[in-house]
């Protein structure tokens, strides 16, 4: 009984429904909001990166290539995501389905009912939500195999097929792979099939740990039987794959198929197929039959004889029957080893020719190598770079490379070899209280011009330039002298805007204006509109800079330029290629090009020997040199130049060219990415004039070509004539190799020098020569072609480390480099160059000489020279050549006497009543008659008189640089303090 009193205030009413408390609801809408906000601003951003990487393959006109990788991709995503969802969610329904209706209560039992009470309400949840996170995450992970989908769609025949199967490589390199990942991802399917049935089974009494009569259901048991069969049939598609994957094994003494894998281990897998597939029938068997015996049975036999068949029984045959007679038994394996590794890194066709190499010359020798004599390049691209910077960079906003490009143009009729740099770019440079947005961004936007010299003539230590300053003048006719994409760009630049609209971009410095530089607003088509306000907030947020949104000098017209090297721009565009890590720049048709050679390689050609790519291509240039990317540590068996591709240094666009037509990995991938690489026919003259092989390919061949020159097994198996790439001697704190170097060689036999990329090979724990190597690099019939001068074993002649401590052992060398280090300056060796020169080795190395501090630049002082035994130091490279070649090498004539003397051409004369243009008409038509007269003296071998026309031609050239100077083109120059004073000048060798 109850009373009601609370009129008189004894009793309480009725309570109100309970209302949560106002601070936890705000809390909880809070929470809410922040979760929306969160989600909202991270796919703002997902959007935004994936909107701009569209805009930006728009704007190089391949959209195409983004589209196809998107595509194909999603594809991917759904295709194996929905394949591990149904197959995983199909197996949890099952195991729910198949339950116990009646469960026998225990201890275990009774705490997983509470469990069940749980879960029950989210049961569909579960069933639908763990499939398909599951198979979202595989989806993930399936898109990261899109190249290895391509490849197989789109495969191409190589024409050759492996020894030990018949198969085509195609099958290895395409085909594999792919059924290697649809495997692995069918394996991961099934055990987590296997998994998730065991888990539900478990939580619904399907299966009980507890000690019970029946621990496992009949449905169970069925089920898991089932699955487990499924996994052993996998297991014998894996075991016939792997009777393929012996081509691709390294596990032997050499990479591919052996003697132990034909006649143990093939035999052996082939007998696991057949072993795996009665296995997965026992299992399917226990299915339908009571007890785990069947089942046991099959996973012990399975077991034991992949114990048995597929690691004694071949360790058995490799100690009983190889070992004790292992060349017998390898030769063949070892021969096909050979074959296989010198077709994939292209080394097949590389003529090796024996070079009796002497350490005297005669004077018919020395004229037959007149084409490499006249062409030896002096200037060492990766020392001289500081003095480019010093002469040429103008201000301190203008960088170049730390190693600068070597290649060759035609100038005034004479292809003439040159060392040239763009002028980029260098924000560092900057001074700190001009560092602002606005000036990174908008106002200092590009480099200018490039700076080209003759690589192997000097003035007075100095590079010879022919094109150089600001703006740019010289024989180059560079229309459009500009770099907005280059290797030391910024992060991104905004430019353009309307013709009759305020100039805002720095172009470069000109004392002619009244605050001494030229503005310049870009032209071109390069680059992404952000007129719009959705564009420019889209990379406001990319780039997490508000600027882009309020800044008022972005207008309408404005353009955003990114992904500025040249390099990234190649890889985006063709993610397929890797790249070489030096592009270069050329000048064609008035235009800055940048050239960048790309790679198709593989690791999955049969039988052939793999190699780090990163290691291989790895030198004292790529650990030094800030602008020579470095390759990653990739393991590579196969490796072709398939693409040459330029990228304009003034709009960014990016064009592929074929190279290499018969290569069958871009012959695939062109079928993946039509229209996206030109055919070879295409390259434009003024292009293909500069095609070089390329450096970080060569390296690699060469790494191979140090052991399988030997094509011969019995020799190969010894190792005994196996060659290594030698150190850089100039680079004594540097264990790294020393770097080819591109040069114009004369091969004996040929009738005149080639542009090559050279290197030199010593024997195993020696220092002689073992070997000179080169590959032709002039576009033709004869390009990439290796020829090989192999000198004798017991060769004497030295090598590159040998030389170089025979030059520092020698007491006329020693002292004198000792006087050069006195008085305040740095002895810097240039790059040892190897030539084969009047059936000897010639070797050739810079000397420079810089003056300590912070201003202080290499200038050209001396050239160290060395044939055979002989060592000279001189001041110039005839000289030098007359010590080392005497008597025999001026054929028999006397300094200034008849036979080999040229009559003097007077030089002019900077005073006088010339008038400048007249006197620069005069010195060029000197330094030309000059040049002349030392081509025909170095033909006869009269070095003296040789010596004699390139002092005339430094002469010349200084009178030259004079008269252009009154002329009012000064060449930047740097204060007195900041040179040091050369002892003697180097004179022009040409």
């Amino acid at each position: 009984m109850t009373f009601d009193m609370s009129a008189d205030g004894g009793g309480v009413g009725p309570r109100p429904a309970a209302t949560p408390p106002v601070r936890s609801v705000r809390r909880r809408t809070l929470a809410i909001t922040i979760a929306v906000v969160a989600v909202l601003v991270f796919g703002f951003m997902l959007f935004t990166g994936f909107y701009t990487d569209l805009l930006w393959y728009q704007s190089v006109d391949a959209s195409h290539v983004f589209t196809t990788q998107l595509y194909t991709r999603i594809g991917l995503l759904a295709g194996f995501g929905l394949v591990m969802a149904l197959i995983v969610g199909f197996n949890m329904w099952l195991a729910y389905r198949v339950r116990p209706v009646f469960r026998l209560m225990s201890p275990e039992q009774a705490s997983l009912e509470r469990y069940r009470m749980v879960i029950d309400p989210l049961r569909r949840l579960a069933l639908f939500g763990v499939p398909a996170l599951l198979g979202l995450l595989a989806g993930v992970s399936a898109t990261s195999e899109w190249k290895t989908w391509l490849m197989w769609r789109n495969a191409t025949s190589f024409g050759t097929s492996d020894p030990a199967f018949g198969m085509d490589v195609s099958f290895y390199v395409f085909t594999l792979p792919f059924l290697r990942f649809v495997l692995g991802f069918l394996f991961a399917v099934v055990v987590l099939g296997f998994i998730a049935a065991i888990v539900v089974h478990y939580i619904y009494g399907g299966i009980r740990l507890q000690p019970s009569d029946d621990r496992v259901s009949r449905a169970a048991q069925a089920h898991l039987s089932v699955l487990v069969g499924m996994f052993v049939l996998l297991k014998a598609v894996a075991y016939w794959l792997d009777r393929y994957e012996l081509s691709l094994s390294t596990d032997d003494f050499v990479p591919g198929v052996t003697y132990k894998d034909v006649n143990a281990l093939l035999p052996g897998l082939t007998i696991l197929v057949f072993v795996a597939l009665i296995c997965a029938v026992l299992f399917f068997v226990s299915a339908f039959r009571r007890g785990l015996t069947v089942a046991v049975t099959s996973l012990v036999l399975l077991i034991g004889s992949a114990l048995l068949i597929g690691t004694i029984y071949p360790a058995f045959v490799q100690s009983v029957q190889v070992k004790p007679t292992e060349l017998v038994r390898e030769s063949p394996y070892i021969q096909n080893n050979i074959n296989a590794t010198r077709a994939s890194y292209g080394l097949a066709q590389a003529q090796v020719a024996p070079y009796a190499a002497t350490d005297t010359a005669t004077s018919a020798a020395i004229k037959s190598s007149q084409g490499t004599l006249e062409n030896i390049r002096l200037l060492d691209p990766a020392v001289v770079s500081p003095t480019y910077k010093a002469l040429q960079a103008i201000r301190n906003y203008y960088i170049f490379p730390d190693s600068l490009d070597v290649d060759r143009y035609t100038l005034d009729g004479k292809l003439r070899g040159t060392v040239i740099a763009a002028r980029e770019l260098n924000l560092a440079g900057i001074g700190d209280s001009q560092r602002n947005w606005a000036n990174d961004h908008v106002v200092y936007t590009h480099g200018f011009g490039v700076v080209a010299a003759y690589d192997n003539t000097s003035t007075a230590g100095k590079p010879s330039f022919f094109e150089s300053n600001l703006p740019p003048a010289g024989l180059l006719d560079v229309a459009q002298p500009r770099i907005y994409f280059g290797e030391n760009s910024p992060l991104y630049s905004i430019v353009g805007g309307p013709a009759d609209g305020p100039k805002r971009e720095l172009d470069y410095p000109d004392d002619s204006t009244q605050n001494g530089q030229a503005v310049y607003t870009y032209t071109g088509v390069g680059g992404i509109p952000t007129g719009s306000i959705f564009n420019r907030l889209l990379f406001a947020a990319k780039y997490q800079e508000p600027n882009i949104i309020l800044s008022d000098l972005i207008n309408p017209e404005s353009r955003i330029l990114e992904v500025r090297d040249p390099r990234d721009r190649v890889e985006k565009v063709a993610p397929w290629l890797q790249i070489d890590g030096d592009p270069y720049p050329i000048i064609t048709d008035g235009k800055v090009l940048w050239v960048v050679d790309g790679y198709t390689t593989t690791d999955a050609y049969p039988n052939a020997t793999p190699t780090s790519f990163g290691g291989a291509a790895t030198d004292t240039l790529t650990a030094q040199a800030a602008n020579v990317a470095a390759q990653a540590p990739d393991q590579v068996n196969y490796i072709r130049n398939s693409v040459k591709a330029t990228v304009d240094a003034y709009d960014g666009t990016v064009t592929l060219y074929e190279w290499d037509t018969k290569d069958p990995v871009l012959q695939t991938w062109m079928k993946a990415f039509p229209g996206t690489v030109q055919p070879r026919a295409s390259i434009p003259t003024g292009v293909l004039d500069h095609v070089r092989y390329p450096e970080d390919m060569f390296k690699v061949q060469r790494q191979i070509f140090a052991k399988y020159h030997v094509t011969d097994p019995d020799g190969f198996y010894s190792g005994q004539d196996f060659w290594n790439v030698p150190n850089d001697p100039t680079k004594p704190t540097a264990s790294a190799a020393q770097p080819p170097y591109y040069l114009q060689v004369q091969m004996p036999g040929t009738t005149s020098p080639a542009f090559s990329l050279t290197t030199t090979f010593a024997p195993q724990k020696r220092q002689t020569l073992a070997a000179f190597m080169a590959v032709n690099s002039e576009p033709g019939p004869n390009y990439g072609k290796i020829s090989v001068l192999q000198l004798p074993s017991n060769t004497t002649i030295p090598g590159p480390s040998q030389v170089q401590n025979n030059f520092e052992s020698d007491p006329t060398v020693s002292s004198q480099l000792s006087l050069l280090r006195r008085g305040g300056s740095d002895v810097q060796l240039g790059n040892l160059l190897s030539l084969p020169v009047a059936n000897g080795v010639l070797y050739v190395e810079p000397v420079y000489i810089r003056a300590t501090g912070t201003d202080g630049f290499p200038l050209l002082q001396k050239v160290l020279v060395s044939f055979g035994a002989k060592v000279a130091f001189r001041d110039t490279l005839a000289q030098a050549l007359t010590d080392v070649f005497g008597a025999a090498g001026t054929g028999g004539t006397t300094p200034g006497g008849g036979g080999g003397d040229v009559t003097p051409t007077p030089t002019p004369s900077p005073s006088g009543d010339l008038t400048a243009e007249q006197r620069l008409v005069v010195a060029i038509a000197a330094a030309q008659t000059a040049y002349d007269d030392g081509r025909a003296a170095l033909a006869r071998g009269d070095f003296a008189a040789y010596g004699a026309a390139q002092n005339r031609l430094s002469a010349a050239l200084a009178a030259a640089a004079s008269a252009q100077k009154d002329l009012g083109f000064a060449t930047a120059s740097p204060s007195p303090s900041s040179e040091p004073s050369p002892s003697a000048s180097v004179g022009p060798v040409t």
